[in-house]
């Protein structure tokens, strides 16, 4: 089976799945709220059609630790994806991931308009990894 990670926006959530063994995060996918009007359930079709067990949400914290408003927003969604899904959905600390991502996009050279479409994927992914590295400690 599987682990989902999930970086959740305002606008977007950036997904992103693990291989069978729990080694590697690959992004998968960005679900823009705007053009999915039923983000929880299109969630749930990924996580049939990946065969996923366990997902992982980002909680954004601010640098001291404190959860502020985003990071209630992802506790909540988390909530409701618990219900949703039947399964166990933890958050877990993302301070940093997408600016990680960023920073990797700027490295390989890639455009602006390029990185709006992946950016919400790689900070999945980046936050996925960092779950599954330290699992696996």
């Amino acid at each position: 089976m599987r682990t989902m990670g999930l970086d959740y926006g305002e606008r977007r959530i950036g997904v992103a799945i693990s291989d069978a063994f729990g080694w590697t995060a690959q992004g998968s996918e960005v679900i823009d709220k705007k053009l999915v009007k039923d983000e929880l359930g299109r969630i749930e079709e990924l996580v049939k059609l990946h065969e996923v067990d366990n997902v992982i949400v980002g909680l954004p914290k601010n640098m001291n630790g404190t959860i502020g408003p985003s990071g209630e927003n992802c506790i909540a969604f988390a909530e409701r994806l618990k219900q949703k899904l039947g399964l166990p959905v933890q958050l877990w600390d993302e301070r940093l991931t997408t600016v990680a991502a960023e920073r990797t996009l700027l490295e390989a050279d890639v455009s602006r308009s390029k990185r709006k479409q992946v950016i919400d994927k790689m900070a999945a992914a980046i936050l996925l990894q960092s779950y599954l590295d330290s699992k696996s400690k």
